[in-house]
């Protein structure tokens, strides 16, 4: 079963799907050229977005590629708590001159429009984030030819992508940078995430689909672990976040390397969903009252964000990273790639040259 996932693209490298323009067709095309399977993130767009990238992304390559979709979300946010914190960043939207969100800016990203569209005129592949589709979605997408994959961070949220129908699982560990994948965003659960190597071992004992490991993984030594450990394919976000194809504001690029950002922290600061990013002001300042209202508070900050990436100030922004940040290279996608592959083949011959060495009792391995 394995072989359906990497047979579509020659190097077990994935590019993450990262949502807010950094996933951009230019880096995907990029990746996927290079013999990584390159991705779209369909999330904050409308259908039509979604397919004008698609369009975009056919005339750079043709090479296999994938589109991200985020899942509806349930509603279980509590109006008062958004409204208590729209009143906390009264002061941000004085500051930046600007006006807060409306929260109530729509729960399911398009998603049966954007359903239709990848129905309509299919792709490769498509991942799921958030949740899981019903079985009925994968057969469609079966049928037309598509492969699929869903985000787990636990081994019992890959038990149920697996008896969705998906064909893969995605297990994204705690390091990750952006929105940690949940199935139910349970604030109960904040900071109980298993990092990626106990998480892999996890699914690879839980589910039969292949496995694609994500979070905090920037080297091919590390491809080369989570290999061993039972992962057909490597999926690297902030990895590519500073490569020159990405859509990625300057700052943000810059921010990865830059010592005042010394480490990342999960928070609901920016959009009410635990995300892992770099700590800065606005997150140091509203991350320990957010709460739990994803998309409501995603919706609210949004033109603040928007308003502090004018003014280029980094300390206002959503700095998704994982916690490999540091060790960013700023490279275009496809030397990357390949650097990637060739410190992944270095690391296995390493392995392979390892010798045996005696077991207690004399016995040979």
């Amino acid at each position: 079963m394995s072989s359906a996932l990497t047979d579509l693209f020659p190097l077990p490298i994935v590019q993450a799907p990262m949502a807010g323009g950094v996933a951009v067709p230019q880096l995907a095309a990029a990746v996927s050229e290079a013999g990584g399977l390159g991705f779209l993130a369909a999330g904050y767009k409308t259908a039509d977005g979604m397919y004008q990238e698609i369009k975009q992304l056919r005339g750079l390559t043709n090479r296999p590629f994938g589109v991200n979709v985020f899942m509806p979300q349930p509603e279980h946010a509590e109006s008062g708590a958004v409204e208590v914190y729209a009143h906390q960043l009264a002061g941000e939207a004085a500051w930046y001159e600007t006006e807060l969100g409306d929260p109530d800016g729509g729960r399911d990203d398009g998603y049966d429009a954007k359903l239709a569209v990848l129905l309509d005129n299919p792709v490769p592949v498509v991942s799921f984030h958030f949740g899981v589709p019903s079985r009925e979605v994968f057969d469609k997408l079966r049928r037309a030819g598509t492969f699929t994959l869903v985000t787990a961070t636990t081994a019992e949220e890959a038990r149920a992508v697996e008896r969705a129908g998906a064909d893969a699982v995605i297990a994204q560990g705690v390091e990750a940078g952006g929105h940690q994948g949940t199935h139910r965003d349970l604030p109960e659960n904040d900071g109980s995430g298993l990092g990626l190597l106990a998480l892999v071992a996890q699914v690879r004992e839980a589910v039969r689909i292949p496995i694609v490991a994500a979070g905090g993984i920037m080297r091919g030594g590390q491809i080369a672990a989570v290999l061993a450990a039972g992962a057909s394919a490597a999926q690297l976000g902030t990895a590519f976040v500073a490569a020159h194809e990405s859509g990625a504001h300057a700052l943000h690029k810059q921010a990865l390397t830059n010592p005042l950002f010394a480490r990342t922290e999960l928070t609901r600061a920016f959009s009410g969903r635990p995300a892992r990013g770099l700590v800065n002001r606005f997150l140091r300042e509203h991350g320990p009252y957010a709460p739990a209202a994803y998309p409501e508070v995603n919706h609210l900050t949004a033109p603040l964000r928007k308003a502090a990436t004018k003014a280029g100030d980094a300390q206002g922004m959503s700095l998704w990273a994982g916690q490999g940040h540091r060790m960013a290279r700023e490279l275009p996608a496809g030397q990357l790639v390949e650097v990637l592959a060739a410190e992944l083949a270095e690391a296995r011959t390493a392995l392979s040259a390892w010798p045996d060495r005696p077991r207690p009792g004399g016995e040979q391995r």
